[in-house]
């Protein structure tokens, strides 16, 4: 679905036949999303630096439930067999993690959902500053092929990978230059149970999107939750 031939900012394109890669899938983040993306019904290819340890989180996800289709391989394969690709690699091995797979993601949809975040003991996570201003204004400036959406920041890896919770009850916020990216990745933050996707501006945004995670930890922790976000009156 064009953005001509949408009537309302609610009409959202069919997603259900896209593939998934995650970059970085054999951590808590990648695995869980990894997960839910498998359950509702979408190919998924984690990626990792060794095809190995890929394959090993894919068959640990893959024994909860016969039929999920998820597979392991290498970062590079997992980039380009994959519609959309998800990163969800460390902070520290971002941009060198991008800047190897240029071709293999050109052309592609790349939602980026990496915080940069430190860690002090004793006074929590706070926000690292970047050069080109956010974890997402970054992986555009590494792959200017590439069509890079900024989304899931807020999402709770715990929550992701639980079996016992069936809904996620949050908004995801999408922000990218790029209309019918977000469109499309809004679409598919809708595909996961009780999540929704709402777009929350222009990839110049994603900077207090991905800073904001550093309160959210700070809450988790006070209050020994998996707070995520709700929209109201969209």
């Amino acid at each position: 679905m064009t953005e001509q031939q949408q009537k309302t900012p609610y009409d959202l394109p069919d997603v259900s036949g896209l593939s998934i890669g995650i970059l970085g899938g054999t951590g808590d983040q990648g695995k869980g999303l990894a997960r839910r993306f498998a359950l509702a019904g979408h190919a998924v290819t984690i990626g990792s630096r060794r095809a190995e340890r890929a394959q090993a989180a894919a068959d640990e996800l893959a024994a909860e439930r016969a039929g999920l289709r998820i597979s392991g391989a290498e970062n590079p394969v997992a980039a380009g067999r994959s519609d959309v690709v998800v990163v969800a690699v460390p902070w520290d091995g971002h941009k060198a993690t991008l800047e190897s797979l240029r071709a293999e993601l050109a052309g592609k949809i790349v939602v980026d959902c990496v915080n940069p975040l430190g860690f002090e003991k004793g006074k929590g996570a706070f926000a690292l500053p970047v050069e080109e201003g956010s974890a997402a204004e970054q992986a555009a400036a590494v792959l200017a092929d590439s069509r890079v959406v900024a989304a899931f920041h807020h999402v709770s890896a715990k929550l992701l990978l639980d079996p016992g919770v069936d809904e996620m009850e949050l908004d995801v916020l999408v922000l990218g230059n790029d209309r019918e990216a977000t469109d499309l990745v809004q679409a598919l933050a809708g595909r996961i149970p009780g999540m929704r996707g709402v777009y929350g501006g222009r990839l110049h945004n994603a900077h207090q999107v991905e800073a904001f995670t550093a309160n959210l930890i700070s809450m988790n922790r006070r209050y020994k939750a998996h707070a995520g976000l709700r929209i109201t009156d969209v």
